[in-house]
């Protein structure tokens, strides 16, 4: 059953209660997103739960992770290139009740994917960020 879902435009430190929503971060280079990042990764640090990377090429490296006081060892990162069916991968992940959020990027999630989301974030035990460079794609996934 498809369920309209709710789509914020945050910077990463706009945490709040709310799994109903697709949290959309705007960046403007790889510079801004590695900060964002890092303050999302921060905030799941000290939960006792997995965060899941869905990433492009050029995230942060284990080195800066490191010297950041992430726990890369609660820190699952999926390549784009190793991802073969990422609706499923997403479903899973916000389901299963082991991950804390699901990060992932609009380069990866096509706004069409986005905006018809048909997994259901009310009973998400996980919240879902989206990186995007692309106003137009937060504009198209508001619009729906």
């Amino acid at each position: 059953m498809l369920q309209p879902i709710t789509l914020r435009t945050v910077k990463s430190y706009q945490q709040d209660k709310l799994s109903s929503s697709v949290n959309v971060i705007q960046i403007e280079d790889e510079i801004s997103a590695t900060f964002e990042l890092l303050k999302v990764l921060h905030h799941y640090n000290n939960q006792n739960a997995w965060t899941l990377l869905i990433a492009p090429d050029h995230v942060p490296s284990k080195a800066l992770l490191d010297s950041c006081s992430i726990d890369t060892t609660k820190l699952l990162v999926i390549r784009q290139k190793h991802l073969v069916n990422l609706e499923y991968v997403l479903n899973s992940a916000l389901h299963n009740g082991n991950f804390a959020a699901v990060i992932t990027w609009t380069d990866i999630v096509k706004d069409n994917q986005l905006a018809n989301l048909s997994i259901n974030l009310e009973q998400a035990s996980a919240k879902l960020y989206c990186f995007t460079n692309n106003e137009s794609s937060v504009e198209l996934a508001l619009a729906q």
